[in-house]
């Protein structure tokens, strides 16, 4: 019979506080599924610390070490193991019918719309609820009213696919009505109809912003985006290309700071550039740096021979190692727009936890939000996720200093990065 489909995917808990859980995958292999499973895994706010993986090209093995960040979040392992088995695919379907699969239809996008009183952090108390109940953010409306209230619309799906189910949608209310307390006005959750595409739409960037955020070499900026220390350190990022070690594969040898998500970055950068991993191994972190193994193909089962092939490699996986996230701060108008920036995946996914960790952060330096948007936009090419955050001035950060914007910008960026 083979391996029964629920057994694809095994998870076994660290036996104390502090240690790593282990999550196997056996399974049929496909094209990108050790991306996928981090994208999942770092869905879940977990961290991979060391990795094992290998494929024939028809069925792989792959071994994550992980631990929640922070430590005191709390996992769902039982979500998270039937999240991870939606994308493995099957070689059994005859023996077991009931599996999600790669081939269902898109989720149904919802919209959550939440009035309450203004309050510090209030968006992020939102957002955490929403993750925690397993709810992906793709848009959402802040519009704060002149008499202190808010009224917060966030566009949803549902990755356990049961918003339909009426009682799903009143657990999600109360659940939110519970976290907010006596600031929660009203919550309403429905399905998202034509009547909202128009509050769906995205303001363009300026000229002068997009070029700030999408240049390739951010380290030229004088203005806000002027890398710090920390930022600087990741240029020392090396890959080794070897075509000696194998007969079969290009090994590369990447060396590198270690950072929140690296192991995702390296491996949505190899499969948008339509690299075949055979093997993997990912180092645990040593004195804040990580190494990382891959003997890899191109999709014709040939090594990575030509120089021109290879630099080119290189020199993307550097720079999503380099600047897997764009933080800057800008005028819009007469207000302060703080906006993130991550490329998409050519599958059509954002990175997962970016409204989640931007906001965290704006949390903790105490900064209220008072208009807040999520959108796509294009350069010549590829696509990018845009988060955009209008800010309320505080006493500890006048948004006119550029010293303060200049704090803003590294504590979002170091909590995105995980230093």
């Amino acid at each position: 019979m083979g391996i029964p489909w629920d057994d694809f995917v095994l998870v076994q808990l660290g036996e104390k506080s502090g240690d790593p859980s282990v999550v196997t995958v056996n399974c049929p292999d496909k094209a990108g599924l050790g991306c996928d499973l981090c994208r999942i895994i770092v869905d879940f706010g977990l961290c991979i610390t060391k990795g094992d993986f290998c494929t024939d090209g028809n069925w792989c093995y792959v071994v994550l070490w992980t631990v929640p960040q922070p430590t005191s979040l709390i996992v769902d392992w039982k979500s998270l193991k039937t999240r991870l088995l939606s994308v493995c695919p099957s070689g059994l379907i005859s023996y077991y019918f009931n599996q999600p699969t790669s081939g269902s239809q898109p989720l149904k996008l919802y919209v959550l719309k939440v009035f309450c009183l203004d309050r510090k952090g209030l968006l992020h108390d939102v957002t955490k609820a929403l993750c925690q109940l397993e709810l992906t953010i793709h848009r959402v409306k802040v519009m704060t009213t002149p008499d202190a209230k808010v009224l917060d619309l966030f566009f949803i799906t549902d990755n356990m696919d049961l918003l339909h189910t009426k009682k799903r949608r009143e657990d999600t209310c109360e659940h939110l009505s519970v976290i907010l307390g006596e600031y929660c006005i009203s919550c309403e959750l429905q399905l998202a109809g034509p009547e909202y595409e128009s509050q769906q739409g995205f303001s363009s960037l300026s000229k002068a912003v997009a070029e700030e955020l999408f240049s390739s070499e951010m380290s030229n900026h004088s203005s806000s985006q002027a890398l710090s220390p920390d930022m600087r350190k990741v240029k020392t990022a090396t890959i080794t290309v070897d075509n000696l070690m194998s007969p079969a594969h290009t090994l590369l040898q990447i060396q590198c700071v270690d950072q929140k998500n690296l192991v995702y970055d390296i491996l949505r950068t190899s499969k948008d550039c339509n690299i075949q991993i055979a093997y993997g191994r990912i180092s645990p972190s040593k004195e804040g740096k990580r190494n990382v193994d891959l003997f890899i193909q191109k999709t014709d089962g040939k090594k990575i021979i030509d120089p021109d092939d290879q630099i080119a490699l290189c020199s993307r996986l550097k720079e999503e190692m380099l600047h897997p996230l764009r933080v800057t701060i800008a005028n819009r108008g007469p207000d302060t727009e703080l906006l993130v920036a991550n490329p998409v995946e050519l599958s059509g996914k954002g990175r997962p936890r970016v409204f989640y960790d931007v906001t965290y952060a704006l949390k903790m330096l105490g900064m209220c939000v008072f208009l807040a948007e999520i959108g796509r936009h294009s350069t010549s090419d590829r696509e990018w996720e845009v988060y955009r955050f209008l800010l309320d001035e505080s006493r500890e950060f006048p948004l006119a200093s550029s010293r303060a914007r200049r704090k803003i910008v590294d504590r979002v960026r170091r909590t995105l990065m995980g230093w």
